[in-house]
């Protein structure tokens, strides 16, 4: 059995691990851990492969873990935690339903943007759901609104934290290919606020075929819609700090993290926030943290057996050898994310893939950055598609009310959406990549 065959028996291990249950982070861990013993086993003999096969799985979580590009993560999370509790979000709503109510469906667009503003300030699509769910539904369903589509639009808003910096998974993605951390959350911008309006149109449309789905509210004054603007500063202070520290070069992306999770933090202060309930932000930081480097770990573990084996060159090798064109390749690379991502979570699905698909695709002529937005894209999908769509659970969880087949139901057309906005991106790859672009210049 040569290292290829062994990098394929054990691939097909940890794919059955993770089918059946197993954790992604210790089905990786395991079965990188006796790829790597069987491997040197081969060629050091059973006891010195064990010896170096263990020794090494064993290094890996300490030399990755202390690698300054990780130390974003927690200051990405933080910001997220603090804006929830300190209120920021429920500002954030309200001045989007002063501005946008009037709109055909005007509450369920209002909540597109208000996650939009709220993703650029938190970088977990769950909490941007947990917490609309809490803020918008009871507002959309107050005034009469097909509790699918408010249900469906704030599950779909959610997975805009993925997208639109600070993204943690643009973060992991960058770390598990080496690509720059920077150059990647300052492409997900513009593909963030266009998903973002390809979302608002969708609304717009359904309700104007079927206006009982989504009344408008209208009758605020130009007075008040002026007053509510003050509650969105603290978002606007935020996204200006992260961006123009990074895009100037003021910052590294770690500092510009560290110094929204500062302007939050102070600004929590200023409202009165409880100092009990900041420490619960940085309880709940802290337990994310540690199940994402979890993660990572395992992973990692899992890539270092795939370079030993040489399963990445031999795939990109094939991929480029086929006789279609790199178009139609990568169409069915993302058909295969599309349908891996109803059965895993969006974070293990890109960790578990990217170490083989990444090279790959790059073979193909792509670039790496712009290949980064469409497949972070491809793994919103998997947050509102059944019977994983863990965005669903969560709303449906923050509201007992509304079952989880109706939050599946209501989502339908925001997939209906990320595949548009996907065929966008590809089309037109310069709206990922002009502010990296820019930045480099």
């Amino acid at each position: 059995m040569d290292n290829l065959q062994i990098g394929l028996l054990f691939t097909g291990l940890m794919l059955v691990l993770v089918f059946i249950g197993v954790r992604v982070a210790f089905a990786a861990a395991l079965a990188g851990t006796l790829g790597l013993i069987t491997i040197l086993s081969m060629r050091l003999g059973f006891e010195k492969g064990l010896t170096a096969g263990l020794g090494m799985a064993g290094t890996i979580p300490h030399s990755k873990s202390v690698t300054y590009a990780l130390s974003i993560l927690p200051m990405f999370i933080l910001i997220g935690f603090l804006a929830f509790h300190a209120g920021i979000t429920k500002a954030v709503f309200e001045a989007a339903k002063r501005w946008l109510g009037w709109l055909p469906g005007g509450l369920a667009v209002a909540t597109v943007f208000a996650t939009a503003g709220f993703a650029a300030v938190s970088g977990a699509s769950t909490a941007t759901a947990a917490v609309f769910s809490r803020v918008a539904i009871p507002e959309m369903l107050n005034e009469g609104y097909d509790r699918r589509l408010a249900a469906g639009v704030v599950a779909a808003g959610g997975t805009l934290a993925t997208l639109i910096p600070p993204s943690a998974i643009l973060v992991i993605y960058a770390i598990i290919v080496e690509e720059s951390v920077g150059q990647l959350l300052l492409a997900g911008f513009l593909p963030g606020i266009v998903s973002a309006m390809i979302y608002a149109l969708i609304v717009i449309m359904r309700v104007k075929l079927n206006p009982s789905m989504g009344p408008s509210v209208r009758g605020y004054t130009w007075k008040q819609r002026l007053s509510s603007a003050p509650g969105t500063f603290p978002i606007i202070a935020v996204i200006v700090i992260i961006f123009g520290s990074m895009y100037f070069g003021w910052a590294t992306p770690t500092e510009a993290g560290a110094l929204g999770a500062f302007v939050v933090f102070i600004l929590a202060v200023i409202r009165g926030t409880p100092l009990g309930v900041l420490r619960e932000a940085l309880i709940e930081t802290s337990k994310l943290t540690v199940m994402i480097f979890t993660i990572i770990w395992g992973v990692l573990v899992y890539v270092r057996f795939l370079g030993f084996a040489g399963l990445p060159d031999a795939f990109a090798t094939w991929i480029s050898g086929l006789d279609y064109s790199p178009l139609l390749i990568l169409l069915f690379i993302l058909s295969a994310y599309a349908i891996l991502g109803m059965f895993m979570d969006a974070i293990g699905m890109l960790l578990l893939t990217l170490p083989v698909v990444q090279p790959a695709v790059i073979a193909l002529g792509y670039d790496p950055i712009w290949f980064g937005i469409i497949v972070v894209k491809m793994a919103e999908l998997c947050l509102i598609t059944p019977p994983v769509g863990l965005n669903c659970y969560v709303v449906s969880g923050v509201r007992p009310d509304i079952p989880v087949q109706d939050v599946f139901r209501g989502c339908w057309p925001f997939f209906v959406a990320d595949i548009l906005t996907i065929a966008v991106l590809i089309a037109f790859p310069q709206i990922i990549l002009f502010l990296p672009t820019a930045m480099m210049g």
